[in-house]
């Protein structure tokens, strides 16, 4: 009895499909008698290619047995990859502040005291117009400090190699900026990087101008002198002690990018000016006070020439211990310097401008430099009741006046050239 409810029970249950290896094998010889072959050799070595089946493509004869071998095939061309040029491409990575990281206010305290940056060599650039000026000019950068990762990404990726990148709060960045409305981006750069903007020269022609700045303190008219200079073309700019600081990042922004078109030799004692001026520098003052004019051209009245005196030469030290002496032995004791008009050519020996300040004007030394050079006053003559012109004006006025006169003097040594 047990023995057939098992037999019913195997009976019940469904059997597992077995697969034929006989119909396999089959199938596969009946695929193979129905392919067509390609192409037949023959015994003589002749390749015959086969017509095609209805609705396909000729395919193209093999070359003959015993011809050439068959070159390998070459892997095509790819293009060569071009040089990074996003901030992705190039691999730039870059740090987060995290709280109370004091990198940023490190930087900020070397940058903001002129003690510090003179000592450490280091200065400060907000803005993006300004850094770009400076990276296309050439300088380098040591860190960028940044709120927007945008910022960042318009500057050329190639010129942010070995830079850190620091990205911070811009209440960070609100907090040590001196613009009204700040702009996001600020770096850190070693002064000294600037590019000579002013051609040489050809011929017996003189150099470009120097330009002197003398007791120079309005960051402002620095910038704008120093725009001026820039654009003029001079040969360097000089800055004697008791001038602002040439790389203020109000002179910076005032400047606009011209700290890096033109050299520039920072906080100089006049002692030691001699040293930057070529061989046969003639050192002219800029010098609208007529009280020592008149001694010069006495024949003619201050007043016909706008001459108007400030009597700011009355401040020299020497002449405050002298203020009880002769009136006659303290204006014999200035340095005497002829007078003449701005214009008339006085470019024809290398020559270097004075520009004073409006507050204290031109120093005792930039005078006595002058008469030891054989320099002169050079006059911008204005309508009667005007003191002076703005310093950055005059200078722009004297520097532009200096440039036409070498070109044409460039002009007429070129005609006297071509008549040879």
């Amino acid at each position: 009895m047990a023995a057939l409810v098992k037999a019913a029970a195997c009976a019940g249950r469904p059997l597992l499909p077995v697969a034929h290896t006989w119909d396999v094998g089959a199938r596969r010889c009946v695929r193979a008698l129905r392919r067509r072959p390609v192409r037949v050799v023959l015994p003589s070595g002749e390749v015959v290619a086969r017509k095609p089946g209805p609705g396909k493509e000729p395919r193209t004869a093999a070359p003959a047995a015993g011809s050439q071998a068959q070159r390998p095939r070459q892997r095509p061309q790819m293009p060569s990859e071009p040089p990074p040029s996003t901030w992705e491409e190039s691999g730039l990575r870059y740090d987060k502040a995290f709280p109370g990281d004091k990198r940023l206010s490190s930087v900020m305290t070397i940058v903001k005291s002129r003690p510090f940056r003179e000592k450490n060599g280091k200065i400060l650039l907000e803005g993006r117009r300004l850094i770009a000026d400076a990276l296309k000019a050439g300088a380098v950068p040591k860190a960028f400090f940044f709120s927007r990762l945008e910022y960042v990404r318009e500057l050329p990726a190639e010129k942010l190699r070995g830079v850190r990148l620091v990205k911070v709060k811009f209440d960070d960045i609100k907090d040590w900026s001196d613009l009204v409305t700040p702009q996001g981006i600020m770096g850190q750069w070693s002064p000294g990087v600037a590019r000579v903007a002013a051609a040489s020269c050809q011929g017996d022609a003189s150099p470009p101008p120097v330009l002197i700045c003398d007791n120079l303190r309005d960051p402002g008219n620095l910038g704008t002198i120093l725009r001026s200079a820039a654009g003029a073309g001079c040969s360097k700019v000089l800055l004697t002690r008791g001038c602002v600081d040439a790389w203020d990042p109000k002179v910076l922004r005032a400047g606009m990018g011209a700290h890096f078109q033109v050299p520039i030799v920072n906080n100089l004692a006049w002692e030691a000016v001699p040293n930057y001026l070529p061989t046969d520098t003639r050192v002219h003052v800029a010098d609208n006070c007529g009280i020592y004019a008149q001694a010069q051209m006495s024949s003619q009245k201050a007043s016909d020439h706008g001459w108007v005196c400030d009597r700011r030469y009355l401040k020299f030290h020497k002449f405050e211990e002298a203020e009880d002496g002769d009136p006659g032995a303290r204006q014999a004791w200035v340095p005497d310097l002829e007078v003449q008009n701005y214009d008339v050519d006085w470019t024809e020996a290398p020559a270097a401008v004075v520009i004073g300040g409006e507050t204290h004007g031109l120093s005792l030394e930039s005078l006595q430099l002058a008469e030891s050079t054989g320099g002169r006053r050079l006059l911008i003559p204005v309508v009667p009741g005007v003191d002076s012109l703005n310093s950055a004006m005059a200078a722009s006025i004297l520097l532009f006046e200096g440039k036409r006169q070498l070109r044409a003097r460039e002009g007429h040594l070129g005609r006297d050239r071509s008549y040879q």
